[in-house]
């Protein structure tokens, strides 16, 4: 490969970062009210101008509590909306070209819940099923019992009845992790005796346009 083409591709590289970190930000900034209700615009703006300025980045939210964004990169946006959850947004890319918005809002009660929405760049919803297929499911979680576990075992493993399960987008490539909480749901008792048939985390990956 010669200098020239290399200093080409390198310079496309950059411009696509470019105009990925301008979308993102952009695209937080621009987010209607109805997705935002802790946040105004201006606490939004306020973020990024204090990551920009190394401040920390933190407001005081709509309901008078401390809303904080812990992370910022060219495509990843993660927001610590309260102690008690989260909100993540990703710029990825379609199979098509265009940019799409992965969102994941999380709550933590005894145990931490997922929420995920796709939208185009300006908030149009766009259906899940067609970037995520397939969600993790409760068998995804579990592997099986041995023929001779005992009945204490197996009642443990009933109780293992609810998925519960908390996603997170990367902030480093486009991996999406989904880790199962159930059995923090459960009696601690019942969860220790099943922990070695849980499979803690399912991973997926963006391949053409879909988590896989």
């Amino acid at each position: 490969m010669n200098m020239k083409r290399l200093f080409i591709i390198i310079g496309v590289i950059c411009l696509v970062s470019q105009l990925h970190a301008q979308q993102v930000r952009e695209s937080f900034i621009n987010m209607p009210d109805s997705l935002s209700a802790l946040l105004t615009k201006v606490n939004r703006e306020d973020f990024i101008d204090f990551l920009d300025s190394n401040m920390k980045a933190e407001v005081n939210n709509r309901l008078g509590g401390k809303t904080e964004m812990t992370k910022l990169t060219n495509d990843f946006i993660e927001v610590k909306m309260s102690s008690e959850s989260t909100f993540q947004m990703k710029v990825l890319t379609a199979s098509d070209g265009s940019q799409v918005i992965c969102t994941v809002s999380t709550v933590c009660g005894s145990a931490c819940d997922s929420h995920l929405n796709f939208y185009t760049t300006d908030w149009q919803p766009l259906a899940t099923k067609d970037y995520l297929p397939e969600l993790p499911t409760l068998d995804s979680f579990l592997k099986p019992l041995p023929e001779d576990a005992s009945y204490a075992l197996r009642d443990a493993y009933r109780q293992v009845d609810m998925l519960l399960m908390k996603a997170a987008l990367s902030p480093d490539d486009g991996s999406l992790t989904f880790t199962f909480t159930t059995p923090d749901y459960m009696a601690a008792e019942a969860a220790k005796m099943v922990e070695t048939y849980i499979i803690p985390q399912v991973v997926m990956t963006w391949q053409n346009g879909k988590f896989k």
